[in-house]
């Protein structure tokens, strides 16, 4: 009877978050897809770059909004690397990536004091393979909204 409640509760809890989110990304052979909030979405990189696409500035444009509608959060950009090169040249990018997400808010009109950044580098992987699947998802500038 017990594993019955905890069945339905467990079928209950994944149905509410279902229901609340607009979307949401897919598992990749049910690797656990590290939510980067519903609210605020990550940009991703091309290999060695720091550079933004146009993609990731529509995406930026759109935390901004965000971000101008609940002006007391502030956010940590978390910097990511595949884990492909050496573990300081992937923290050094992962800064650089942080900080071009930054870089592009502050010029959206987001205050600085309410940004701070961080690299984590390759330590904190999405997707943990090792193909290129998983790299295109671990190359990205995550949004943490601090409490």
């Amino acid at each position: 009877m017990k594993a019955v409640r905890l069945t339905m509760l467990v079928l209950s809890v994944l149905f509410i978050q279902a229901c609340t989110c607009k979307t949401k990304p897919k598992a990749v052979d049910n690797v656990p897809v590290a939510m980067a909030g519903d609210i605020l979405k990550d940009v991703y990189f091309a290999f060695d770059k720091s550079d933004l696409s146009a993609e990731s500035k529509a995406t930026l444009q759109t935390n901004a909004s965000w971000l101008k509608e609940n002006s007391s959060a502030s956010v940590t950009i978390e910097g990511h690397c595949d884990e492909r090169g050496t573990r300081e040249y992937n923290l050094a990018l992962g800064q650089r990536r942080a900080q071009s997400a930054f870089d592009y808010l502050r010029g959206l009109g987001i205050e600085d004091s309410r940004m701070s950044t961080v690299s984590y580098g390759e330590d904190q992987p999405l997707d943990p393979r090792s193909n290129e699947e998983a790299w295109a998802v671990n190359r990205r500038a995550h949004f943490r909204i601090n409490q």
